[in-house]
């Protein structure tokens, strides 16, 4: 065999097998998904769909996912706007400490959780504040805001001032030009620091364990059913999440797709 065909038939290999094996835990929690929840559920017991129909009989993992939803919604909705603010900010504006507060923005990202999550927590001990709920949205807020800055920065580096400056031109007030121009542009990267940030929060587990006390979220759960085996309705919940991000990628690029073949066609 010579050498082109060696290479014309080696990345193609290598990338299905790298995909196969990303996708073995994900087929492994949806088949045991359909687990029997009235036996032993460390190794496979039987088949059966009432792990999806009563997906909430097991009341503490529906709790704990509902948990984690609050935090995460919560979360992305205020670092989203944050960060889409700072984002702006740091790119077209020239302030003083411009250039350390890109810096600070940044250093959560090379920040290890574990100290993130423990200075956080002492934080919280040192003012008095009981830990819970808010305590784990204020850390997820910190934690995620680094990223949607970085993600919205990215967009806004790609945009064209000059349309900007058309509606400058045109007399259109200040506000008039963010709403109508500035943001639906931003719109696809603020959507993907969004779904990032929500990813993100959702499936924290060690900020979470430091700075939630006993409220229970969904990756706690998990880990500490993992020890005794995760019960069923935890892999349906998982299957359910994966399956919601699967189908909402697709419509954001199937959106995407025809708004381009829409303006292809008006011009």
């Amino acid at each position: 065999m010579s050498r082109f065909s060696l290479g014309k038939y080696l990345l193609p290999t290598y990338t299905v097998l790298a995909f196969v094996f990303l996708m073995i835990p994900i087929a492994y929690t949806f088949v045991f998904s359909f687990n029997d929840p009235f036996k032993n559920t460390t190794g496979w017991q039987g088949f059966t769909f009432d792990n999806w129909t009563g997906v909430c009989n097991n009341i503490d993992v529906c709790l704990a996912f509902g948990n984690s939803v609050l935090i995460a919604t919560t979360a992305t909705t205020v670092s989203t706007i944050l960060g889409t603010m700072l984002a702006i900010a740091v790119t077209r504006y020239e302030f003083k400490f411009r250039s350390s507060t890109n810096l600070l923005l940044f250093l959560p990202l090379a920040t290890p959780e574990v100290v993130m999550g423990a200075g956080l927590a002492a934080q919280f001990l040192n003012a008095g504040i009981p830990k819970g709920i808010g305590t784990v949205i204020v850390a997820h807020i910190l934690f995620t805001l680094s990223f949607v800055v970085v993600t919205v920065k990215a967009r806004i580096a790609t945009l064209d001032p000059k349309l900007e400056e058309a509606g400058r031109d045109l007399y259109a007030p200040p506000i008039r030009v963010f709403t109508k121009i500035t943001l639906p542009l931003l719109l696809p990267g603020i959507m993907a620091a969004s779904l990032l940030a929500f990813a993100l929060s959702f499936d924290d587990y060690i900020i979470t364990a430091f700075n939630s006390g006993t409220e229970v979220t969904f990756p706690k759960y998990v880990f500490a059913a993992a020890v005794r085996g995760i019960p069923p309705e935890a892999n349906v919940i998982g299957s359910a999440v994966f399956f919601f991000a699967i189908a909402l990628v697709l419509v954001f690029q199937i959106g995407g797709a025809m708004r381009a073949k829409s303006l292809a066609k008006k011009n």
